[in-house]
């Protein structure tokens, strides 16, 4: 499993725009694709899920992918992540 830390930078945080692009972006991946805020959690790829952990911008997230391309998925979403949000 790779892990790592992101805050979210975005003055909106994570809303329906950016978490359809995030969403879309996970799917490109075989492995499962976890964001976590506290001790709340969603799978990357389940939109609504994802918009109602709430997340705002300056709260930092934790992010796990798992599965047989986890290196790959955790690169991608991280560089998604500071590219968009």
């Amino acid at each position: 499993m790779k892990e790592f830390m992101y805050t979210v930078k975005d003055e909106q945080g994570i809303h329906a725009r950016p978490a359809g692009m995030l969403a879309k972006e996970a799917k490109k991946y075989e492995s499962k694709i976890t964001i976590y805020k506290d001790e709340k959690s969603a799978e990357v790829t389940r939109l609504m899920a994802l918009m109602a952990l709430g997340i705002k911008c300056g709260q930092e997230v934790r992010v796990t992918a798992e599965g047989p391309d986890e290196e790959a998925a955790a690169d991608g979403i991280k560089a998604f992540l500071e590219a968009n949000l």
